[in-house]
């Protein structure tokens, strides 16, 4: 078995899912500053529900997958390729989006979750109702970004990277009960810089992989449909990505170690296309550019603070 396959999903899921215990963390928090205690199987209810959710579109989406496995005809390898395409490019904006926005917002956490606390709070018979919506909210928003980066970079066996999710929130709730619980002082902020780092590249190795899709879709419409023929403008392997650059077939596979274990965490193939470096380090720059600006704004160090004192 190829446990390469558990660091991809284990970083993503540490710190997606401790994104997650912060909110919950900062609910209980604030529930027990308020004296309103009572509220937190509310809180718990909202975990539990928002797990089942995200399990559940797992479910609906590999139902989808396995459902075009299964209908065989003469487009099942293109509708294959299509929905891997789909899944990876969908994957690709809302990690990308979630890493960038969840470091500028983390500023003003702490604050947004208090004052939802304090709307809810506002009607006391709709109040339980109100937390376990926010706590929903937030772990189901975490666990489908979760579902959908396995389904897209891990489509054939959910097994190993389903094991590298669960000992990332394993991980994660074992920080957040450190952080609330027994006061353990933890740099959050050192915490997100090098996972959020982690996170880039990984995401970009969705970006090489997603053009390996489109570019097996547009091979596959080709031969089947004469049409789509002038689509494919390159002979050989590499239908729209350009001329082989890179040959690691010998000096590094991606079958081997080390070159299986960047393949899984960083999306390394032994083979790769000038188009593929292109939007690559593209991908790198504008992302990055954003979320490191955004790490250098000077709220964000209060934000941090906020998040280690509550």
């Amino acid at each position: 078995m190829d446990f390469s396959a558990v660091l991809p999903t284990f970083v993503v899921t540490l710190r997606e899912g401790f994104e997650a215990f912060l909110v919950v963390g900062i609910v209980l928090a604030c529930l027990k500053k308020v004296e309103q205690t009572q509220l937190n199987r509310w809180v718990y209810q909202g975990i539990g529900g928002g797990i089942v959710a995200s399990i559940m579109v797992g479910f609906l989406l590999g139902g989808i997958l396995q459902g075009v496995n299964t209908y065989q005809t003469p487009y099942t390898p293109v509708m294959k390729e299509c929905l891997a395409a789909l899944f990876g490019l969908v994957a690709i904006s809302m990690l990308s989006w979630m890493l960038i926005w969840m470091t500028q917002q983390g500023k003003s956490l702490k604050v947004e979750v208090e004052q939802g606390i304090q709307t809810a709070l506002i009607s006391k018979e709709s109040a339980g109702k109100g937390i376990f919506l926010l706590v929903f909210i937030a772990v189901l928003r975490e666990g489908f970004e979760t579902v959908l980066f396995i389904i897209a970079k891990f489509q054939d066996s959910w097994t190993i990277p389903s094991l590298g999710a669960i000992t990332g929130l394993t991980t994660a709730a074992i920080l957040g009960f450190l952080l609330f619980r027994l006061g353990v002082k933890i740099n959050i902020r050192l915490f997100f810089k090098v996972m959020g780092i982690f996170l880039l590249l990984v995401v970009g190795g969705l970006v090489l992989g997603a053009l390996k899709h489109i570019n097996l879709l547009v091979m596959l419409l080709s031969q089947l449909d004469p049409s789509f023929a002038q689509w494919c403008f390159l002979p050989g392997d590499s239908c729209i990505l350009g001329s082989l650059v890179w040959d690691g077939s010998e000096i590094l596979p991606d079958t081997t170690f080390p070159g299986v274990i960047l393949k899984a965490l960083f999306g390394y193939r032994q083979n790769l296309y000038l188009g593929q470096v292109i939007i690559y380090l593209l991908f790198l720059v504008s992302v990055g550019s954003l979320y490191f600006s955004s790490l250098s704004t000077p709220s964000t160090d209060n934000s941090k603070k906020q998040l280690r004192e509550s």
